[in-house]
């Protein structure tokens, strides 16, 4: 008996075992499983979703709406969707950002991610593959150049040096203007020309030795405004890169022969250039005696004699170079030029006060000089409010992150178009008293002198803010205030009888009045020799 009950209790011990090791065996990997699927359900909850947005547009949809407002545009779609939202334009992913809290993120707490370029193919045609400051990436190479660029290039004492170029074209322009007085002037025309033989003279005027570049100068002045338009003007093989071999409407074929156009036009001057600098002619750096130095030799010399170092670049980047100084020097300060005097011309009380500020600092009987303009306070708060209402690049050059990453609580992936709505934010009624309302006297209180042109305060970005900041700024602002101050000094300025101020805008990378401003101008200097 004792037997038999022995050997059942054995029996079940055995089996009982075998349960509990068959479930021991079971209950592992499924623990496993369940804590495998709990850790994706929670990683997938921790990673934030994309901005909302608008549904994605056909192929043949986007090419209207590029064509419209786009800064506009954009401006409207944040108030439906918020201040940061996804755009699907063809095949490419679109961020809008139109808060400063964001614009801040971006700009400042993660300026490394966004430093990169989304480059259009105009844009790399351009700047020969990239080779340049504006639509180059973020990198070694960058880097190097925009050092090149703002401690060699545009230094003080460079700009300093330079500083009779620009007195002279200005100079010449009054002289012009007032050989037309009462005639209608299209101002914004008279500012590029001025500003193009500026630039030109500061690049390779010595280069040339004093020949007539007129012809020269319209020439390249042609090139450089059909550049701008093929930049501002949209291309469906960005937006679906497979198109791209196609070239369906012709861009990149036009951009080609620009740009060969271009390189025939600027390579006998780089030549001559060389020889200058094989012969020892010019010395490797500015005189302190203020001898004058075209940029475009410094960037030679620098290129001759120091191959080895961090501050060589090839022939490409230097070409890369001097089309970022033409085009960002020339379309952007002119077109400036031109809404500074269409914002006058519709507040003539302010006209009145800038006037009554120039005689008090310069006086009738003396032309403005450059040593004048840190003392027009309100001349410079009318253009900083010109820049505020009409910013030349009112969504800036779009960044790129170079890794995903968070903003404003969204994920942004990585290789995402990010446009900053600066023209949204400098007319944000949180951030702005009457934004609408051209007011210069806002920026002569305590609480808004702190605004200038460095991106600094996040309210303000008309040159952009952080490491992809404008880098040709100090030669912008001096520029744009020397050749304004000389001309509302100079003369009275009226609109034609039976026209009316006009403020609308046309669209393209750079933002321009739609109609021209055009204007009589009546001398105002007691002393006609200034003339």
């Amino acid at each position: 008996m004792f037997n038999f009950f022995y050997g059942l209790w054995s029996s079940w011990w055995d089996c009982s075992r075998e349960r509990e090791n068959f479930f021991l065996t079971l209950s592992v990997p499924a623990i496993l499983i369940l804590w495998f699927l709990w850790n994706v359900r929670k990683s997938k909850k921790a990673i934030p979703p994309l901005p909302p947005g608008p549904r994605g547009l056909p192929v043949v949809g986007y090419l209207p709406f590029l064509s419209t407002e786009l800064h506009k545009k954009f401006t409207e779609l944040a108030g439906v969707y918020g201040p940061i939202y996804k755009l699907w334009l063809g095949k490419k992913l679109c961020v809008v950002v139109s808060s400063q809290s964001a614009a801040k993120e971006i700009l400042r707490d993660q300026d490394a991610t966004f430093g990169n370029r989304d480059a259009s193919i105009v844009g790399r045609i351009i700047s020969y593959g990239g080779s340049d400051i504006a639509w180059s990436s973020m990198g070694p190479a960058w880097k190097k150049m925009r050092k090149v660029f703002v401690r060699e290039l545009l230094s003080n004492s460079n700009l300093e040096t330079l500083s009779a170029l620009r007195k002279q074209e200005v100079k010449r322009t009054i002289r012009n203007t007032y050989n037309n007085t009462g005639k209608p002037i299209d101002i914004g025309e008279t500012a590029f020309l001025t500003i193009t033989k500026s630039i030109m003279n500061m690049l390779w005027g010595g280069i040339l030795e004093g020949e007539d570049t007129h012809n020269v100068g319209k020439e390249f002045r042609n090139l450089m405004a059909e550049l701008m338009v093929l930049l501002g003007k949209p291309n469906i093989s960005d937006l679906f890169p497979v198109l791209a071999a196609l070239d369906l409407q012709g861009m990149q074929k036009q951009t080609r022969k620009i740009l060969q156009s271009f390189d025939n036009f600027i390579n006998p001057i780089i030549e001559r250039g060389q020889k200058l600098v094989e012969a020892n002619k010019v010395s490797t750096t500015v005189e302190k005696n203020n001898q004058r130095k075209d940029l475009l030799l410094l960037l030679l010399e620098l290129k001759e004699h120091h191959e080895n170092t961090e501050t060589s670049f090839s022939m490409n980047e230097l070409k890369g170079l001097l089309i970022d100084t033409v085009l960002g020097g020339t379309d952007t300060t002119s077109t400036m030029v031109e809404w500074v005097i269409a914002e006058l011309m519709q507040n003539q009380e302010v006209m009145e006060k800038v006037h009554q500020e120039l005689d008090e600092v310069v006086g009738l009987n003396n032309c403005v000089e450059e040593f004048h303009l840190p003392r027009l306070c309100f001349l410079d708060a009318v253009v900083k409010e010109t820049f505020r209402l009409h910013p030349a690049l009112p969504l800036l050059v779009p960044h790129c992150p170079s890794q995903s990453c968070t903003i404003g609580g969204y994920t942004i992936p990585k290789g995402t178009a990010v446009f900053l709505n600066v023209y949204a934010i400098h007319r944000d009624p949180n951030l702005w008293d009457n934004p609408l309302e051209f007011r210069p006297d806002r920026y002569l209180n305590k609480h808004t002198t702190k605004f200038d042109y460095s991106g600094n305060n996040i309210q303000f970005l008309p040159f952009g803010s952080g490491r992809r900041i404008c880098a040709g700024l100090p030669l912008a602002e001096k520029m744009l205030m020397y050749q304004l101050a000389s001309l509302l000094h100079a003369f009275e300025w009226k609109l034609p009888n039976g026209t009316n101020p006009e403020l609308s805008d046309k669209y393209g990378i750079v933002v321009k009045v739609l109609k021209p401003v055009v204007v009589i101008p009546t001398p105002r200097l007691s002393n006609l020799d200034l003339y």
